[in-house]
């Protein structure tokens, strides 16, 4: 029986704590401690090198320094991040293109957390797996559906197969996913392993357009995971000031690129 994403993911985490701490491991005593086999543990090891997290050697690996990046932490508190207005402008701006009757997906992200400000007085239906949703104050129009699921407890998201399957049920009108960087070269990326499957998933399951909301200093980024390709975006909404010359590639491969100016109050 194949596991599923859910335990295989859970497994690739903990193996990624493991060059983390160690730096180098050998592949027999990373099986022996995460109680798989040693071909599976050599699979997943190919799959960090083919990602560029790993250097494999006879018998093991090792983590090429600065490649595994610090998580993004959202907190129930958005605005409390240092980056908090060009957030907030942002979410601003992607709630404006929210419409009355619509079903929307928001990932996890506090970008998109944030939309819940600001969309009011329509009829909308938000989908999401940011557990902090549940206390988020919203207006009474808005109706959430969390997707269910395990709690990756560093982000308060909800990731795995029960997840999966709650998205596989339903058809978007739109997705605003909020991501750890951006560009053409190297996608959607994001910091948690378990969260990509769900991002997929929205984009996947969104009959219209898919947004991405990204401050500037996400704008050329690369993160540890992918989550889907550039083709995969119809608009960027970010604020002025990213790499200009990602901006231009952006366009250039068909991403509308909206930059919101930081001073967008109502």
């Amino acid at each position: 029986m194949k596991n599923s994403k859910s335990v295989v993911f859970r497994r690739q985490q903990a193996l990624l704590r493991l060059l983390k701490e160690n730096r180098t491991i050998d592949v027999d005593t990373a099986a022996a401690q995460l109680d798989v086999s040693a071909t599976t543990i050599r699979r997943d090891l190919v799959m960090f090198e083919q990602q560029h997290l790993v250097k494999r050697f006879h018998g093991g690996a090792e983590l090429i320094e600065g490649t595994l990046k610090e998580e993004d932490t959202p907190t129930a508190d958005p605005k409390s991040r240092v980056d908090a207005e060009q957030k907030q402008v942002i979410a601003q701006y992607a709630a404006s293109l929210v419409e009355d009757g619509d079903t929307i997906f928001m990932n996890s992200s506090s970008t998109t957390l944030m939309m819940l400000d600001y969309i009011k007085d329509k009829r909308v239906i938000v989908v999401t797996n940011n557990s902090n949703a549940i206390y988020y104050p919203h207006d009474p129009q808005v109706t959430i559906i969390l997707t269910g699921g395990e709690i990756y407890q560093r982000r308060k998201s909800l990731v795995g197969e029960f997840a999966l399957q709650t998205l596989t049920k339903i058809n978007a009108d739109k997705a605003f996913i909020g991501v750890g960087g951006i560009s053409v070269a190297s996608g959607i990326t994001t910091s948690v392993l378990p969260e990509t499957a769900i991002n997929e998933m929205m984009m996947r399951r969104c009959q219209g357009s898919c947004y991405v909301l990204a401050a500037r200093q996400k704008i050329g980024r690369e993160h540890n995971f992918l989550s889907g390709t550039i083709d995969k975006v119809d608009t960027l909404i970010t604020c002025p000031g990213a790499n200009a010359d990602e901006i231009k590639n952006l366009r250039a491969n068909g991403v509308e690129v909206i930059e919101v100016n930081e001073t967008r109050q109502d």
